[in-house]
C-alpha cells in the first residue's frame, strides 16, 4: 500500500452552518458511549467512482453534519464538549498494487493486509472526529475505511451520514443534503426535580463494583464469521412460535450456542448486553433523524440451565422483556441521573471494556441490521462487503445484513480460542 496524499477536508459553503463556532456540551448519552474511534470498512468492486467524485460528495454531505468536522475539547471545569469549529475531516488516499479479489477472504480482509482505515488516534482531543482512507486497488476497486469517534455519534447516526454521503456522490451537483435533527440538548432534559429511579451508576457508568472480567492476551481471542441464510432465519422464527424479529431469534440462537460451547455450570447466570435505540422510546420521542448518541442497554439474564433448556420462544421472551424495560420511564431516569451528576460536578465514566476482556459467561451484542446497502451506492452499485473491525473483546458479537444472499445475516463474533471448535460444531444445529 502506498499513501499518495493526506489532507484535512473542510466544508466550504457560502453560508456556514448555524452551529459552526458552537461549543456543544456532551449529553449524558454521549458520555455513556465509548471514548473510542470505531472503524468500519465498505468495499466497492471496480469500476468504482473516482476519488474526486467521492471527495466532492463527502464535502457536500459533511456540511449538514457539522459535528463530524469539529473536535472534542475540555471546558474550564474539565468537562468534555464538541467544538463545532469546522476544522475538517482527515482524508488519506492510498493505492494498492493488487486486485480486491486477492485480499478479500470470506467477507473479511486477509490477515496479512495492512489496515484499510486510518491509524486510530491514541488521544481523543484535538484530532479529527471523522477520519477516512480511500484505498484504490489495481482492479479499480475502492475500499473506504472509516474511523469515527463514538461520542460524536452512534451507529444509527453514522448510517444516516453514510447514506447522505453515498447519495451526494451518486446524485452529484443537483443533490441537496437533507438536514438531520441536531438539537442534542433536546435529548437530555431532566425533570424540574431530577429523580433517577434506576441504578445507572453501575449499568451505564462505572462505580467500582461492576462485574470483574478477566483480561487475557489478544491472541487468545479469535474472530469468527458465521453466515445465516434466509432459510435458516425462517426456520428459527418458526421455532419461536410467535412473531419476533430477525435480531431476536438470532440472538436467542447464538446465546444458546455460545453458552453450550463454554460448558458453563448449570446454576451459573449469564447475561447479554443489548444496545437499544432510545429515540422512539423517550417521551416525547426524539426524531429518528437525530444525529448524535441516544443508545442505552438492556440486560436479559438467565441461569445457564434455562438458556440451554428453554424453548426458543422462552429465550426470545427474556430478550424481549429486557428490551421492553428500556421505556420512557427508564430513559427519563437516565437523563435525570445525568442532571444530578452535572449539578454535583461529577465526572461519569462509561462502562467500556478494555481490549482483551473476556465477557464469559456474558456477552454483548450490537445490530447493524438496519443498514440498507442499496442506499450506500456511490453510483456504480452497492458495496459488496461491509466489514467491521476485528473485535477485541471475547463474547462481543455484531449482526450485519449479508452481502452473500438477500435476506441472510452475517455474524461477526469474538470467541475464546478454547471454545471455537465447539461453537463452530454446533452453531448451525437447531436441536
Amino acid at each position: 500500500m502506498e499513501i499518495t496524499s493526506s489532507t484535512m477536508v473542510k466544508p466550504v459553503c457560502s453560508v456556514p452552518h448555524p452551529l459552526v463556532g458552537e461549543k456543544v456540551p456532551l449529553t449524558v448519552f454521549d458520555r455513556a458511549a465509548a471514548d473510542a474511534f470505531i472503524p468500519t470498512v465498505l468495499v466497492y468492486p471496480g469500476p468504482a467512482p473516482s476519488n474526486e467524485a467521492v471527495k466532492e460528495g463527502l464535502l457536500k454531505a459533511i456540511t449538514a453534519y457539522p459535528h463530524l468536522a469539529g473536535r472534542l475539547a475540555l471546558d474550564d471545569h474539565g468537562r468534555r464538549f464538541l467544538h463545532v469549529n469546522n476544522e475538517g475531516v482527515f482524508l488519506i488516499e492510498a493505492t494498492v498494487p493488487v486486485d480486491l479479489a486477492d485480499v478479500l477472504v470470506d467477507g473479511r480482509m486477509a490477515a496479512d493486509v495492512e489496515d484499510p482505515y486510518p491509524t486510530i488516534p491514541e488521544e481523543s482531543f484535538g484530532v479529527a472526529l471523522l477520519q477516512i482512507q480511500l484505498n484504490r486497488y489495481r482492479c479499480d476497486g475502492l475500499v473506504v475505511g472509516i474511523c469515527s469517534h463514538h461520542q460524536a455519534a452512534d451507529g444509527h447516526s453514522m448510517s444516516m451520514f453514510f447514506t447522505a454521503w453515498a447519495t451526494a456522490v451518486r446524485e452529484g451537483k443537483d443533490f441537496t443534503t437533507p438536514t438531520p435533527f441536531l438539537d442534542r440538548a433536546r435529548t437530555s432534559v431532566p425533570r424540574s426535580t431530577p429523580t433517577p429511579v434506576f441504578n445507572h451508576r453501575s449499568l451505564e457508568f462505572t462505580c467500582g463494583d461492576r462485574d470483574a472480567y478477566a483480561v487475557v492476551p489478544m491472541d487468545r481471542i479469535k474472530n469468527l464469521t458465521v453466515h445465516f441464510t434466509a432459510e435458516f432465519v425462517a426456520d428459527l422464527k418458526a421455532r419461536v412460535g410467535a412473531r419476533c424479529s430477525t435480531f431476536q431469534c438470532l440472538l436467542a440462537h447464538v446465546w444458546k450456542k455460545i453458552t453450550a460451547a463454554r460448558e458453563l455450570k448449570p446454576e451459573e447466570f449469564t447475561k447479554v448486553r443489548v444496545a437499544v435505540n432510545c429515540r422512539g422510546r423517550a417521551s416525547p420521542p426524539v426524531p429518528m433523524d437525530f444525529f448524535g448518541n441516544m443508545v442505552l442497554w438492556a440486560f436479559p439474564r438467565l441461569q445457564v440451565r434455562d438458556v440451554l433448556s428453554s424453548s426458543y420462544g422462552g429465550v426470545v421472551g427474556a430478550i424481549r422483556d429486557a428490551v421492553a424495560r428500556i421505556d420512557d420511564e427508564y430513559v427519563q431516569s437516565f437523563v435525570d441521573f445525568g442532571g444530578v451528576a452535572d449539578a454535583n460536578g461529577e465526572e461519569l465514566v462509561a462502562t467500556a471494556a478494555a481490549a482483551g476482556t473476556m465477557f464469559c459467561p456474558d456477552a454483548e451484542v450490537d445490530s447493524w441490521l438496519g443498514f440498507r446497502f442499496h442506499q450506500l451506492d456511490f453510483g456504480t452499485g452497492a458495496p459488496s462487503a461491509f466489514i467491521p473491525p476485528d473485535l477485541p473483546i471475547e463474547g462481543l458479537m455484531i449482526f450485519v445484513p449479508s452481502r452473500k444472499a438477500n435476506g441472510g445475516v452475517d455474524l461477526f463474533m469474538a470467541v475464546a480460542e478454547e471454545h471455537v471448535a465447539a461453537f463452530e460444531e454446533i452453531i448451525y444445529s437447531l436441536d
